[in-house]
């Protein structure tokens, strides 16, 4: 079910506006003259308070704007700051503190649109009109009431790792149902490609099998393996997925060692670094639908796959990636000389970081989609080191040489593995990303069949020649491939691929779209503990929506005067979301007539059937055609 609710306003007469400019610690007031500002818009038409302070969004900031409504001074609100992405909420949180309805609050922008771009009079003369704008419009709010709608008190999962498996278990924890959706047979994700975990040596397969086994167990949550998502449609609290399931191809049975077969394994059975198989494989393909109030996006990412002859990858069969080394290392004995790979004694290994991270334009080569990976994927070096430091420990003859643009060891104890890596003997090549190390085929004395070339900036530039029997390519994280997803569900995507949240701080497990959250890398690279934390925020905001039974909208959405609507259905042909508009029959004075009609909880409230009404016949609620026209009348005024 779905409501729009209007109330009367709690004055009458002329608007009473209240304008509140902030400095922002100097982010503004270094540019703009603030008290200018204050002192321009005070003599504005149907301003009644004008005031100033450094951080309006500190407590007594919003005291001030609280008690300037509660003593009826102002009966409406424009708060002149940063960007409304950050501190709308806050502010209207602030109303309804007063007793007051929050949508009588205009936010101007003077701070991204205005001193970070303008400096001088001009600045302050923009940020004059902006706030002039915004009070303008401010003076024809009217006090609104939020979009209620009836939430299935269901969650769904959408990927089987650490962060999928953490968020099922915690919402199923707080007493909701849960349906988990994996494509793959197995529960774990990436993070049962590892052995250990570092820096605190935890087995993988040890947490993989506490989060699964604890899923697994609890009868609110329904596994789906091999199963993916082809189909999607509804809004906040009441969603439903078209499921697919389909048996496996041979490769997801695969491992690098000998093939697994499905009918040998028993579910809750631990594959090593393939993960927990919970559940038979099905026989055959089948659909389902599933009716959830909250969606929450697990896909995790894949591990970059180095280009053909990168670093000699896929040309010089000595060349491999850290997650075969980790492989490798997870099978072997916990002593010996020498480390073996291949039956083939490793007297002495290059390990090179930065593989598929912090790409740089003009310096490494495109993708064929154009793309390069400029970001940092964060837990490389901490693995690689990881590696290193126990190669040394359980192979003392294995020398080993780490050739790095920059070591970044950010987390808790991950420093601490730097410092034993280096006790442990493991020799530290710094290179500059224009100068990165060559592989090439060792045609020069010895037995050793690769020889790395690089200009070690730690002696100023000398050049290094190492002669060895591997070379291992610490891969960077990419996104997975959720392309039909991020398209099916109109999902945010930022400039790294990954899903983008709604704001790192504010809301850093949200998306745009209300219902869906975040858990774990498919917004970012992360480490397994940040994966978990992530997962566990997406659940605790989750559960907060899902709690009440229903779920409140803000109320920006389009709204039919029927009194000039004249069913003509230009506007349901310019809506940009089916089923946000439709024609519908209605009685008038006893005869038939076609009128359009809005579903609030569908609606965007982006105006293009605004637009197209030659009538007038309907408008947005809080962006009304008679504020367009008030704000540009005032700036025009002004100038």
């Amino acid at each position: 079910m779905t409501e729009t609710r209007k109330t009367p306003g709690p004055h009458t007469g002329p608007a009473k506006v209240g304008v509140y400019i902030c400095y922002c610690g100097g982010n503004i007031s270094d540019h703009v003259d603030v008290e200018a500002v204050r002192d321009r818009v005070a003599r504005l038409p149907g301003v009644a308070a004008a005031r100033t302070n450094m951080f309006m969004c500190s407590d007594p900031g919003q005291e001030m704007i609280m008690e300037d409504l509660k003593n009826g001074v102002v009966d409406r609100v424009v708060v002149a700051s940063c960007a409304p992405s950050l501190h709308e909420t806050t502010f209207r949180q602030t109303l309804i503190r007063a007793g007051v309805n929050p949508y009588i609050y205009e936010h101007a922008n003077i701070r991204e649109q205005v001193s970070w771009v303008h400096h001088g009079e001009k600045a302050t003369e923009k940020a004059t009109h902006l706030v002039a704008a915004a009070a303008a419009k401010a003076a024809r709010l009217k006090p609104l009431e939020p979009i209620r709608v009836g939430a299935t008190s269901h969650a769904t999962v959408i990927g089987g790792g650490v962060a999928g498996l953490k968020a099922a278990g915690d919402l199923a924890d707080r007493g909701f149902r849960v349906t988990l959706i994996e494509k793959t047979p197995f529960l774990g994700g990436a993070v049962a490609g590892l052995d250990t975990l570092a820096p605190t040596g935890e087995k993988a397969a040890d947490l993989i099998t506490h989060l699964a086994k604890r899923v697994m167990a609890d009868p609110a949550v329904t596994l789906h393996t091999c199963s993916q998502v082809l189909g999607f449609e509804g809004y906040v609290g009441n969603f439903k997925l078209r499921v697919a399931r389909t048996p496996p191809g041979s490769s997801a049975l695969r491992t690098d060692g000998p093939r697994v077969d499905p009918q040998t394994l028993t579910p809750g059975t631990f594959i090593p670094f393939m993960g927990m198989y919970p559940v038979a494989v099905p026989a055959a393909t089948f659909a389902f639908t599933i009716d959830t109030g909250v969606i929450i996006m697990a896909t995790g990412f894949n591990s970059y796959a180095p280009r053909p002859d990168e670093y000699g990858y896929d040309r010089l069969a000595q060349v491999i990636t850290l997650p075969d080394l980790i492989r490798i290392l997870g099978r072997l004995p916990s002593s010996g000389r020498r480390l073996r790979v291949n039956n083939r004694e490793i007297r002495s290994i290059a390990m090179i970081h930065c593989v598929g991270s912090r790409q740089i334009p003009g310096i490494h080569p495109e993708e064929e989609s154009g793309y390069l990976n400029e970001y940092c994927s964060r837990t490389c070096c901490t693995a690689m080191l990881n590696a290193a430091h126990t190669i040394r420990k359980t192979f003392a003859e294995t020398r080993v040489y780490e050739f790095y643009r920059d070591i970044r060891t950010y987390g808790r104890g991950q420093e601490e593995l730097y410092n034993r890596a280096a006790r442990s003997g493991v020799v530290f090549i710094r290179f500059e990303a224009e100068a990165a190390p060559r592989v090439t085929a060792n045609a020069g004395a010895g037995d050793f069949p690769l020889l790395v070339t690089a200009a070690d900036t730690l002696t100023f530039g000398e050049a290094v020649q190492v002669p060895v029997d591997l070379v291992v390519l610490a891969t960077g994280m990419e996104p997975a491939d959720v392309g039909a997803l991020v398209e099916m569900m109109k999902l945010p995507v930022g400039n790294d691929r990954f899903l983008l949240e709604v704001h790192p701080k504010l809301r850093p497990v949200e998306l745009p779209q209300a219902g869906i959250f975040l858990a774990g890398t498919c917004q970012a690279p992360m480490d397994t503990g940040e994966a978990c934390n992530a997962a566990g925020a997406a659940a605790v905001k989750a559960a907060a929506l899902l709690g009440r039974g229903y779920v409140e909208l803000d109320p920006f959405v389009a709204e039919v005067d029927p009194a000039k609507c004249t069913g003509e259905g230009q506007c349901v042909a310019a809506c940009l979301v089916e089923g946000a508009l439709e024609m519908v029959d209605l009685e008038e004075n006893g005869q038939t007539v076609r009128r359009a009609r809005v579903a609030p909880a569908l609606c965007t409230g982006c105006g293009a059937c605004v637009a197209v009404c030659d009538r007038n016949a309907i408008d947005i609620n809080g962006w009304t055609l008679a504020q367009y026209e008030a704000m540009v009348d005032q700036i025009v005024a002004a100038a």
